[in-house]
């Protein structure tokens, strides 16, 4: 009887061992929702993870509650708030008796920085970067560096967690997030979020979807370098994986699909050098990636905010053709998109460095751009001059500008340079500039009825002409002659 009495327990023990071991999951969050983080304030805003299939999930924040139950594959989202910009708070999600305890969150602006290289180029390399990291302390700068993952299809979680704004954080984060984040905090007095997801030399493609490669004919030749299911290796290099950096797609499956559907403000986006040979697909590839983020956040008017190319490489001595002035062009004509913003920087670069150090002046005009569209600031002149329009009267040409402030002038006093005109005959030969207000007007001994004028139009082009507050000219062309760029794939 004993041994019988023995053997029930036993097997008791051994069904409840299995039935538990079937039945519980860990309640698990991804790693982009942790302790110091910063939640997009006055929005309902999702927070989402795995626990059991059909589990209730109950999240709180101090005494507001949201219930919600998981789906048969123990996906869940709640969606909390709305609440105004403050902190801290601690958020707890709890699924039976299962409790994970987010501390010192935050509510304010978050913004997702993207892009390759100078993008991801650290405070610590940046202009001044000693003085710039030792004061680098702000409780209420949040930073989260997305972890560097070629991924085959779209995954649900990365590497990385939150941290506060120090100098030992700092130092290797984003140096333009940094500075753009810091300038809107100076502005708004509200925490900022910034999450970093950037890898230095990559194409826009690895940064797009594939449904988004293959619904247009000029992006659907990048597929062709998209490995086949199953290939592992590169063919020609057993040693390096088949799914890199370069590789379309890899890096919106590993390192933007991960943060969807986190609430942000929007994105700031720099990158552009490796597309550049290819400047004249980009004018579909850009815009199509832009799209398909906002459509992956269902936000159709997301802000999207970039930086045009700098100035780069040896000067020119004569007008000429340029891949990376087609590139800059490609960028300009993108802001047809709506609530989109360019941060001209054609005055900043390096000609023997394609990182320039100044980043300062990068986040500050991307932050001008951000409080001109996303927090409707009036009373700032956030935008560089742009072409307006041409008159030709003989042999002058007046070009007019708008975003001009009080009037254009130049950085260093001088006559306005970078302007070339040209005729009938498509060559171009630079102009003798005069400013006139918001326009300047052109001329050319060499040039009796010009038809055609460029500006900036360059590798790295010699250009003073800046608006009022300083913002410099945009690059600009009125021609739509056959560049350099436009049969590559």
């Amino acid at each position: 009887m004993r041994t019988l009495r023995m053997l029930v327990v036993m097997l008791a023990l051994a069904a409840g061992i299995v039935s538990a071991g079937q039945a519980r999951a860990e309640l698990k969050l991804p790693s982009i929702f942790g302790d110091h983080m910063v939640l997009q304030r006055n929005r309902r805003v999702p927070i989402w993870g795995h626990a059991d299939a059909n589990q209730a999930i109950t999240v709180s924040v101090g005494s507001r509650r949201v219930t919600v139950r998981s789906d048969s594959e123990g996906r869940w989202m709640a969606r909390i708030g709305p609440f105004p910009a403050g902190g801290p708070h601690e958020i707890t999600v709890q699924a039976d008796q299962d409790v994970v305890a987010l501390r010192d969150v935050m509510f304010g602006e978050v913004w997702i920085a993207s892009g390759q290289s100078n993008m991801e180029w650290p405070l610590a390399s940046s202009r001044n970067a000693a003085s710039e990291v030792q004061s680098a302390t702000n409780n209420q700068l949040r930073l989260f560096i997305v972890g560097k993952s070629p991924i085959a299809h779209p995954v649900d979680d990365c590497t990385g967690k939150w941290s506060v704004c120090s100098p030992d954080s700092a130092a290797g984060f984003s140096a333009v997030a940094y500075f753009f984040g810091r300038a809107l905090y100076r502005r708004l007095q509200v925490p900022i979020g910034l999450i970093e997801t950037a890898w230095g030399g990559t194409p826009a493609e690895s940064w797009t979807p594939r449904k988004w490669l293959e619904g247009d004919p000029d992006l659907t030749p990048m597929l062709s370098r998209i490995p086949p299911p199953g290939q592992t290796t590169k063919p020609n290099d057993p040693s390096k994986p088949a799914w890199d950096s370069w590789t379309p797609t890899s890096l919106y499956n590993g390192m933007i699909a991960p943060l969807v559907p986190y609430a942000a403000a929007g994105f700031i986006w720099y990158q552009g050098e490796s597309n550049a040979d290819r400047a004249y697909q980009y004018r579909k590839l850009f815009p199509a990636m832009i799209r398909s983020w906002r459509e992956a956040w269902k936000d159709p008017d997301m802000a999207f905010l970039w930086v045009q190319l700098a100035n780069f490489m040896k000067r020119a001595q004569e007008p000429g053709d340029s891949a990376w002035a087609e590139l800059r062009e490609a960028q300009t004509m993108t802001l047809s998109l709506a609530r989109t913003g360019q941060a001209v920087i054609i005055d900043i670069g390096e000609a023997d460095d394609i990182h320039p150090r100044n980043k300062q002046d990068v986040g500050m005009r991307l932050a001008l751009q951000a409080q001109a569209i996303v927090y409707g600031d009036k009373d700032i002149l956030a935008s560089s001059p742009m072409f307006d329009r041409m008159s030709a009267n003989g042999n002058k040409v007046t070009v007019t500008f708008t975003h001009t402030g009080r009037g254009l002038t130049t950085q260093d006093g001088l006559p306005a340079a970078g302007f070339a005109i040209a005729g009938r005959d498509r060559i171009f030969h630079w102009a003798d500039a005069r400013v006139q207000g918001n326009a300047v007007v052109l001329t050319s001994p060499k040039v009796d009825a010009p038809i055609a004028v460029r500006y900036g139009w360059a590798d790295n082009p010699h250009v003073n002409l800046v608006n009022s507050a300083g913002l410099p000219a945009c690059p600009f062309r009125t021609d739509i002659w056959q560049g350099v760029t436009i049969n590559n794939r």
